[in-house]
């Protein structure tokens, strides 16, 4: 990247640098299009009682108070503090687009065709300690399917389809999404006599970060599991496959439990479907936990090969009871690509480059200020045809305006004679020739920006 931005936490690109990100987001957006996702946007601000419905979250939530009270004198710090955490109608920024989308569905059950399939790109706010790839301010690109009391697990399979598309057509490096289930870990936990699975969840979670040794001691100070039981859950947690395997090893460990055979099954669909459809993107890997408490079955983190210190560029799951209305039950199952980490680690990396830092094509001279009204003919034209083209603001002499497109990354320069006579000119090979600009085009590859890969 170009900078380090002026306040820590909130990312700002330069406008190159925000071409690579529009068009990660074009292309995110137009393949969750292609399978049939329909694009919404919910408001910024939840209630606090709304993001934490589902009991407390490991993220650090921004809250929202008034810089000005009734009287004009200022208020509180803007910051989530306890008052407002007791306080459910508190408003604070969204942590994630999940949360916000199960609430979106309730409100508008009424209007909505299930399954519904929904994709949302949106900024979401954490109060997260800055580092690459962690930003307190940063844009989330959500897909996700929600039923109506039922949701078929098949949908589990193509949400993962889906990401692994696009995330191929990307311009990163190899990816691999790590794919477990919670009703496997929790079936499993339960059947080696730990009661308390979201606690061993909550801490198994944290095995990437502290090591077996620190989970190990966290399983029997916090969670009162003996050493065998420790033992085996971390034995649970070292299982990766790229095929099916994994369900032979887990039978080998001995543990016996519903749940955990309905997990074995979910997970094997899953790995099947990909090893057939996406081979070499997607690995069973049961130390997956995700640490937020609403997922119920299917979980992915997803990490970039040879940049795996950079963690989770995707995750997600299925959750059957975040949204609800009564006794009507809106299960849902998604994933979230984190795209400003993303583009991130392809700005720092240089993975990917704009070949130009402006949209623009052309630029058309001015002979004299009279000519003005004439250029802007000229640009109208060549717009007409999907030419971005702009018009030199001043008549300067003709080298001071090629100067100058040639600082804003303009590839050609347009002329016009007294007599009406047009002429183009590349000014990268200095090549000019006659044009009427009621057909000529520049080629493919000028027309318009393109971001290539190193």
């Amino acid at each position: 990247m170009a900078r380090t931005a002026s306040l820590s936490g909130f990312p700002e690109w330069l406008p190159q640098e925000r071409l690579v990100e529009l068009h990660v987001l074009d292309t995110l957006r137009k393949t969750f299009e292609l399978h049939g996702f329909s694009s919404i946007e919910t408001r910024a601000v939840e209630t606090v009682g709304q993001l934490l419905r589902k009991g407390e979250i490991d993220k650090e939530v921004y809250g929202l108070s008034r810089l000005q009270d009734d009287e004009g004198e200022a208020s509180r710090s803007t910051t989530t503090d306890k008052a407002d955490k007791a306080d459910p109608n508190a408003l604070a920024l969204h942590f994630d687009l999940t949360v916000p989308f199960a609430r979106y569905v309730v409100e508008n059950a009424g209007y909505l065709a299930f399954p519904f399939r929904r994709y949302q790109i949106q900024k979401v706010w954490r109060g997260e300690r800055p580092q690459e790839g962690r930003a307190r301010e940063f844009t989330q690109a959500d897909i996700d399917v929600v039923g109506d009391g039922e949701l078929p697990f098949r949908y589990d399979v193509e949400i993962a389809l889906v990401i692994a598309e696009a995330l191929s057509a990307l311009p990163i490096p190899d990816f691999r999404l790590r794919i477990n289930n919670r009703k496997l870990a929790e079936g499993f936990y339960r059947g080696i006599g730990l009661t308390d699975t979201a606690g061993v969840l909550r801490s198994i979670d944290k095995l990437e970060k502290i090591g077996e040794g620190k989970v190990a001691e966290l399983l029997k100070s916090e969670l009162g599991a003996s050493d065998e039981q420790a033992a085996l859950a971390l034995k649970l947690a070292t299982i990766r496959t790229e095929d099916t395997s994994f369900v032979d090893q887990v039978r080998a460990l001995g543990v016996t439990d519903d749940l955990l055979e309905e997990g074995l099954s979910e997970l094997q669909q899953v790995i099947e479907a990909a090893v057939q459809r996406a081979p070499g993107k997607v690995v069973a890997d049961l130390s997956i936990a995700r640490g937020l408490d609403y997922y119920t079955g299917t979980v992915v983190e997803t990490v970039l090969v040879g940049h795996e210190q950079l963690g989770s560029i995707c995750s997600g799951g299925r959750y059957d009871a975040l949204a609800s209305k009564g006794n009507r039950k809106f299960p849902g199952v998604g994933l979230s690509i984190g795209v400003t980490r993303l583009v991130s680690r392809i700005l720092s990396q240089e993975l990917a480059t704009a070949t130009r830092a402006v949209p623009t094509a052309v630029l058309v001279a001015l002979n004299n200020d009279d000519s003005w009204s004439a250029a802007q003919d000229v640009a109208a034209q060549l717009r007409g045809r999907g030419i971005a083209t702009e018009v030199a603001a001043k008549a300067e002499k003709f080298g001071k305006q090629i100067k100058f497109a040639d600082r804003r990354g303009i590839p050609f320069v347009w002329f016009t004679d007294d007599d009406g006579k047009h002429q183009v000119k590349d000014i990268r090979s200095g090549a000019q020739v006659d044009a009427d600009p009621a057909s000529w085009s520049p080629s493919e590859e000028d027309l318009h920006v393109r971001v290539i890969t190193a």
